[in-house]
């Protein structure tokens, strides 16, 4: 792997390399083959060579690829009808990533609060929150191992303990240039953490109340994974500004942010913009896993195998000492246990399954919406064995 040399060191990449796919099956260059139960951290929706994505890609990359944002992409409305209609808001930025996602979401923010009469608008953000790694969004993740180092971070945050309503009420009073909530309905990289659907329900509430945005974060969760389209549906709420990305396009780099009411009116030209974001290729996968997680039924098969792999894992690992919770939603599913977890990666591997350690002892699984029962058992017989292996070995 000399040929890695050249590269900035910012990954700690494992020693194998990927020649292709098919489905929920990876390849490496030696022909091996291994389950993915990560899609690439929560972005191969539709697995591996899809044939419908293949196809769809194909096509579209013999007619033109992009043009820039000087100019009208039909393709942009298709998406953003298909995001308005599931969602009920009612208009869509597109992007190329979660983090541009996130941070057009903090620029919305920032230009409703100055709308408002605030001069120095804040916006309430989360312990063990995570948004991206530019300098406003890394200020807005709860992490001091991602912001060290990058001081002074950006101000205009303020940080609230997750699934407390009492805090966000104090915030309310105390706290007058509040302009938004910023939350993800369900944590990835913080370790699997649902907020409760009553707490969403409170939030959207107290929002109302108080003129404030709320702005759900369903990079990771969102598209699907939960078992319906955004993780926060199973609240009942809709919130005023959804960032996307991940999942939307089943590996094309792509991200929006959708919105609805004022929020949605923020925006002018000239305030936000993008080269990449919105070109028709990224769009075409986007409608056409859209159109396919539709099509497919693919909602009602995630709630029925996330079901299944969360049965499982309770009955596999009852009783076991050491594992603290299972958590998540649908195939959003994360294993905590009561010590570091980063050695059962490897040990994944050299048994043929992909998944990944989040918060330093979460297991997370993240498989492809296709996932059936046969990969569940396929999964489980290999990862419950290492799990129990990990648990009785010294700390």
């Amino acid at each position: 792997m000399s040929h890695a040399s050249a590269l900035m060191t910012t990954y700690a990449q494992l020693p194998i390399a990927f020649s292709h796919g098919k489905g929920v099956w990876l390849y490496d260059e030696q022909g091996r083959r291994y389950l993915d139960a990560l899609s690439g951290i929560a972005v191969n929706t539709l697995g591996h060579a899809h044939a419908g994505l293949v196809a769809a890609l194909s096509d579209q990359i013999q007619k033109i690829i992009h043009s820039s944002n000087l100019f009208q992409i039909p393709l942009q409305q298709a998406v953003a009808g298909f995001l308005t209609r599931i969602s009920g808001m009612d208009n869509v930025f597109f992007c190329n990533s979660g983090l541009e996602a996130n941070e057009a979401a903090i620029k919305l923010a920032r230009l409703y609060g100055h709308n408002r009469g605030i001069d120095r608008p804040e916006i309430v953000v989360y312990e063990k929150a995570f948004h991206g790694r530019s300098l406003a969004t890394l200020s807005a993740t709860g992490s001091e191992k991602v912001q060290k180092g990058f001081e002074p971070l950006v101000e205009g945050f303020v940080r609230a303990p997750l699934n407390d309503l009492a805090a966000i009420e104090q915030m309310a009073r105390d706290r007058p240039n509040i302009a938004a909530i910023f939350i993800e309905a369900i944590q990835g990289e913080g370790g699997i953490n649902p907020a409760k659907l009553d707490y969403l329900k409170g939030l959207r509430q107290i929002c109302d109340r108080q003129g404030w945005l709320l702005m759900i974060d369903e990079v990771q969760c969102g598209l699907g994974r939960t078992g319906k389209w955004f993780a926060h549906q199973w609240a009942e709420i809709v919130p005023d500004v959804m960032p996307l990305a991940k999942g939307l396009a089943s590996g094309v780099p792509v991200g929006a942010v959708v919105a609805r009411g004022v929020a949605a009116q923020t925006f002018k030209p000239g305030n936000h913009g993008t080269t990449f974001g919105g070109n028709p290729l990224a769009m075409r996968a986007a409608l056409t896993t859209l159109q396919t997680i539709e099509y497919e039924g693919l909602l009602d098969h995630v709630q029925r195998i996330g079901a299944y792999l969360h049965e499982r894992l309770s009955d596999g690992l009852s009783g076991e000492q050491g594992v603290v919770e299972i958590r998540g939603r649908g195939l959003m599913l994360g294993i905590e246990l009561d010590r570091p977890a980063t050695a059962l990666v490897k040990q994944g591997l050299e048994q043929g399954i992909i998944f990944n350690v989040t918060a330093d002892s979460v297991v997370r699984l993240l498989p492809p919406l296709i996932f059936d029962q046969r990969d569940v058992d396929y999964l489980l017989e290999r990862l419950l064995p290492l799990i129990r292996q990990h648990l009785q070995s010294r700390h």
